[in-house]
Protein backbone atom coordinates (compact mmCIF):
# COMPACT_ATOMS: atom_id res chain seq x y z
CA UNK A 1 0.00 0.00 0.00
CA UNK A 2 2.78 2.53 0.78
CA UNK A 3 4.40 1.40 -2.88
CA UNK A 4 0.70 2.30 -4.23
CA UNK A 5 0.68 6.41 -2.60
CA UNK A 6 4.62 6.66 -3.39
CA UNK A 7 3.27 5.61 -7.17
CA UNK A 8 0.56 7.97 -7.19
CA UNK A 9 2.80 11.27 -5.63
CA UNK A 10 5.56 10.90 -8.17
CA UNK A 11 2.84 10.75 -10.73
CA UNK A 12 1.09 13.93 -9.18
CA UNK A 13 3.74 15.66 -8.34
CA UNK A 14 5.15 17.04 -11.91
CA UNK A 15 1.69 18.25 -13.04
CA UNK A 16 0.71 20.34 -10.02
CA UNK A 17 4.03 21.90 -10.19
CA UNK A 18 4.23 22.58 -13.73
CA UNK A 19 0.64 23.62 -13.15
CA UNK A 20 1.70 26.37 -10.20
CA UNK A 21 4.80 27.88 -12.22
CA UNK A 22 2.47 28.44 -15.11
CA UNK A 23 3.53 26.01 -17.43
CA UNK A 24 0.20 24.72 -19.00
CA UNK A 25 1.77 23.00 -21.84
CA UNK A 26 3.17 20.42 -19.50
CA UNK A 27 -0.27 19.78 -17.91
CA UNK A 28 -2.44 20.14 -21.00
CA UNK A 29 -0.64 18.21 -23.57
CA UNK A 30 -3.18 18.31 -26.27
CA UNK A 31 -3.00 22.28 -26.77
CA UNK A 32 -0.91 23.45 -29.37
CA UNK A 33 1.34 25.83 -28.53
CA UNK A 34 -0.31 29.03 -30.21
CA UNK A 35 -3.68 28.26 -28.55
CA UNK A 36 -3.96 30.64 -25.52
CA UNK A 37 -6.06 29.41 -21.85
CA UNK A 38 -7.87 32.32 -21.47
CA UNK A 39 -8.81 30.78 -17.86
CA UNK A 40 -5.60 29.82 -17.02
CA UNK A 41 -3.90 33.07 -17.28
CA UNK A 42 -7.27 35.44 -16.12
CA UNK A 43 -6.60 33.64 -13.18
CA UNK A 44 -2.95 33.65 -13.14
CA UNK A 45 -3.05 37.45 -14.19
CA UNK A 46 -5.41 37.58 -10.96
CA UNK A 47 -3.24 35.64 -8.15
CA UNK A 48 -6.41 33.06 -7.90
CA UNK A 49 -4.24 30.52 -9.70
CA UNK A 50 -2.44 29.60 -6.23
CA UNK A 51 -6.15 29.74 -4.71
CA UNK A 52 -6.83 26.92 -6.94
CA UNK A 53 -3.66 25.33 -5.89
CA UNK A 54 -4.38 25.02 -2.82
CA UNK A 55 -7.36 23.70 -2.87
CA UNK A 56 -6.30 20.82 -5.15
CA UNK A 57 -3.54 20.25 -2.37
CA UNK A 58 -5.64 20.39 0.33
CA UNK A 59 -8.18 17.47 -1.28
CA UNK A 60 -5.42 15.40 -2.16
CA UNK A 61 -3.65 15.68 1.38
CA UNK A 62 -7.37 14.65 2.69
CA UNK A 63 -7.22 11.57 0.36
CA UNK A 64 -3.64 10.55 1.41
CA UNK A 65 -4.43 11.21 5.02
CA UNK A 66 -7.96 9.10 4.62
CA UNK A 67 -5.90 6.37 2.69
CA UNK A 68 -2.81 6.50 5.42
CA UNK A 69 -5.97 5.55 7.95
CA UNK A 70 -7.24 3.34 6.55
CA UNK A 71 -4.52 0.83 5.32
CA UNK A 72 -3.79 0.77 9.66
CA UNK A 73 -6.82 0.15 10.31
CA UNK A 74 -6.64 -2.84 7.86
CA UNK A 75 -3.33 -3.15 9.02
CA UNK A 76 -4.47 -3.74 12.56
CA UNK A 77 -7.27 -5.70 11.58
CA UNK A 78 -5.15 -8.35 9.93
CA UNK A 79 -2.63 -8.88 12.42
Amino acid sequence: MKQFFLVLTVIMMPSIVGFAAGTVQEVVPTLNANEAVTMADTMRSNGKIFVVLAVVLLIQAGLFLMLWRLDRKLSALEA
